[in-house]
């Protein structure tokens, strides 16, 4: 059974409060309980893990604890994805594959959101979707690791 973690980044953990009219009013844990089922639904054969943190820090740490350890991550950096070279790197660094996701269409939104420093070192991005973005997310890594 291969590991797969599900990284989120800052504010996250407010959804469901924060800013409904673009973010939806799903929680970040009734995200994580759809990924779960999904999983399980379509018997997947992976176990899922979840870390979320509003410190750049720690989530370079846990990509880097995540190494040997995971087969691949679906990772939401949240405002990092426009600032953060420092991700970028670690990404490209930790040598399985990560799928970029977002709850909002980056392209729809302010100018500055419409550009990912994280995802040249990413094996794809979905943002768009609300939460089911982080299905497809599963269901792109699944088939990158042959599981779907």
């Amino acid at each position: 059974m291969k590991e797969i973690l599900v990284l989120n980044g800052p504010n996250l953990n407010l959804l469901g409060m924060r800013e409904p009219g673009i973010y939806g009013k799903t929680t970040l844990a009734d995200i994580q309980e759809n990924l779960r089922q999904v999983a399980a639904d379509l018997d997947l054969d992976v176990k899922l893990s979840f870390f979320q943190s509003n410190s750049e820090g720690a989530l370079i740490d846990e990509l880097h604890n995540a190494m040997g350890q995971v087969a691949g991550v679906i990772f939401n950096p949240g405002a990092y994805t426009h600032t953060s070279i420092a991700l970028r790197d670690a990404i490209a660094a930790v040598g399985y594959p990560v799928v970029e996701v977002h709850l909002s269409n980056l392209h729809a939104r302010e100018e500055f959101r419409r550009v990912s420093m994280v995802a040249e070192a990413c094996a794809g991005t979905i943002s768009g979707f609300g939460p089911r973005s982080y299905t497809l997310g599963l269901l792109a890594l699944a088939g990158i690791l042959g599981k779907g």
